[in-house]
């Protein structure tokens, strides 16, 4: 019986082995419920799901690359990784034809948070202060008040932490998906969440892959667009409060 256990096991690794490598890149900015990274590996969240089921449905092997948010655009480009998700054709002032985009899947909303008991405002209604962002994230439309001086950015390496900073009162406001402030919130009693003080921008986000003779891109699209209808992505999103892509969205880069 163990004989058989370990010939099983053997056959089981050579498989793996054997299967194609599709390499994903992963943001260290990227917090739950998008990511949640364990000893430089990727261990759960929304985009591990995803990129799984990738893998799965093109018969490859997921690796993964955790890289500084300012990195992954390079690592694609010197073909270190292959695919690159939760990425926006609008954050690039053009679209080079060795990469592949994928058709929209996520909507992401930009907003600006405040303390629990803030009232809606604008940013621009704001006064000189210190606000909340992330390492290597772009704001298009708070730059003209970053530009001013009317709003400084105070960077965090991940989104989580912008918004743990927040919350003991390191400043009165900052920016953050509404996915991770709907996690972040979830564990906080009622009076204490944060809260939403307006919506600055939205998208649709997808996945970018490198075309090139090495990656199955065009089986890596084929593969999303069989995700999406069949469910499976939906059914992912719905499993951590995401809201999945369905119209037209507009907006530019977190």
């Amino acid at each position: 019986m163990r004989r058989l256990l370990a010939l099983l096991m053997l056959c089981n690794t050579q498989s793996l082995a054997d299967q194609p490598v599709l390499r994903f890149s992963v943001a260290e900015s990227w917090s739950m419920p998008l990511m949640r990274v364990a000893d430089e590996q990727p261990v759960e969240g929304l985009l591990f799901d995803l990129m799984q089921a990738m893998a799965r449905e093109v018969g490859a092997r997921a690796e993964y690359h955790v890289l500084p948010r300012l990195r992954l655009q390079q690592a694609m480009d010197d073909g270190d990784v292959d695919v690159r998700c939760y990425v926006s054709p609008q954050w690039f002032n053009d679209r080079p034809g060795r990469f592949a985009w994928s058709i929209p899947l996520f909507r992401l909303r930009n907003v600006l948070v405040g303390q629990p008991n803030d009232q809606p405002t604008r940013p621009e209604q704001l006064p000189l202060q210190a606000i909340g962002t992330v390492l290597g994230y772009t704001y298009t439309t708070l730059d003209p008040l970053f530009e001013r001086g009317q709003l400084r950015r105070e960077d965090s390496r991940s989104q989580e932490l912008a918004l743990q900073k927040l919350q003991i009162g390191r400043y009165r406001h900052a920016v953050s998906n509404e996915l991770s402030l709907q996690w972040f919130n979830q564990r906080l009693p009622t009076g204490q969440r944060l809260q939403v003080l307006a919506v600055l921008e939205q998208q649709a986000l997808g996945c970018m892959v490198r075309n090139d003779p090495s990656v199955p891109t065009q089986g890596v699209l084929r593969a999303l667009v069989r995700m999406k209808e069949s469910g499976e992505i939906e059914r992912i999103t719905r499993r951590y409060g995401a809201a999945v892509y369905s119209g037209e969205v507009s907006g530019v880069k977190p």
